[in-house]
């Protein structure tokens, strides 16, 4: 199966200091290679996670759309939803839920400016709505979430829960309902954690990987280590099935590697890439040199992205 046009893989985020000398050359001149520029010569999607911490400024947001647009005209990002929408301001220290999620009118007109310049530039593929696993379903935050959707509706949708109890028919119902995409994901499977799913809601299907660091998941101090997980091939194999049984059901699809420590996220991403398309996909030389294996599945290329084999995107 071809992953080109349908299919769209990519990291989520891509400024990572542990990425430089990996996925970036080392010594690259930003100055004239922009990250974001160069992750586009190997990626046609990458999810924007600063507009998670903060609403995404609308001059950040037409200069990344520029960027992208010179490397790669195919790319479309997706973007978190701003976490005043998704998550208690104090996470951890309560459970996110209804009565404890609190944005205010200037968070949503923030928010709003970033989105619409992705979205009039049509760079915006798709907006995740992300709650954490303290998220339930009850009445009450389903509720709320009926309203958020509402909110947001002149954007693509796609919502993303961690915990089992949406894993239901009338949650698939009401996301079918709502042209709303149901979020598969890969995590440590701990408590009632959702396992991976294969739920197409809408002409959006998506899916996200974040590892299965159960060690680190909860227990360590740096949140990066729970992103240190490299996927093996046996692992991939299992999501290239469910990947193309949802984009035979779904217009786009998009599927959005999360491990991000040390570039873990970018050989996974590839991996996966070439195994949709059955070719040899382009990979960044540093990388190849760091992730030796990955030369099963993709030819290394220079700094300036020019391949050992004709670069493609899809």
């Amino acid at each position: 199966m071809e992953s080109a046009p349908q299919v769209r893989i990519g990291t989520a985020g891509w400024s990572y200091k542990d990425w430089e000398g990996i996925f970036f050359p080392a010594g690259l001149d930003y100055r004239k290679h922009h990250r974001l520029e160069y992750l586009a010569r190997f990626f046609d999607t990458a999810e924007i996670n600063t507009s998670f911490y903060g609403p995404l400024k609308p001059e950040i947001a037409k200069f990344w759309c520029r960027r992208v647009a010179l490397a790669n005209p195919k790319f479309v990002f997706t973007a978190k939803l701003y976490r005043a929408f998704t998550h208690s301001p104090i996470a951890v220290m309560e459970p996110t839920s209804a009565a404890t999620i609190r944005p205010t009118d200037e968070d949503e007109a923030q928010t709003r400016e970033g989105l619409d310049v992705l979205a009039g530039e049509g760079k915006l593929g798709a907006l995740l709505i992300q709650f954490p696993v303290s998220y339930k379903n009850t009445p009450l935050n389903r509720e709320y979430l009926d309203r958020l959707l509402r909110q947001f509706i002149e954007y693509p949708r796609v919502v993303e829960v961690r915990h089992s109890s949406w894993n239901d028919p009338a949650t698939l119902e009401s996301f079918t309902q709502k042209n709303v995409g149901f979020c598969n994901i890969d995590q440590p499977l701990l408590g009632r954690s959702l396992s991976p799913t294969e739920h197409v809601t809408a002409p959006i299907a998506y899916v996200r990987l974040h590892g299965r660091n159960y060690d680190q998941w909860f227990d360590s101090d740096n949140r990066n280590d729970r992103y240190n997980y490299l996927y093996k091939e046996s692992e991939l194999a299992d999501w290239k099935s469910r990947i193309a049984n949802l984009a035979e059901r779904a217009q786009s699809t998009y599927v959005i590697t999360n491990n991000h420590f040390e570039s873990k996220a970018a050989v996974n991403a590839l991996e996966l890439k070439a195994m949709l398309s059955g070719k040899h996909v382009p990979a960044p030389a540093t990388l190849v040199q760091n992730y030796p294996d990955l030369r099963r599945f993709a030819d290394p290329v220079d700094d300036l992205g020019q391949s050992e084999a004709t670069l493609q995107f899809g």
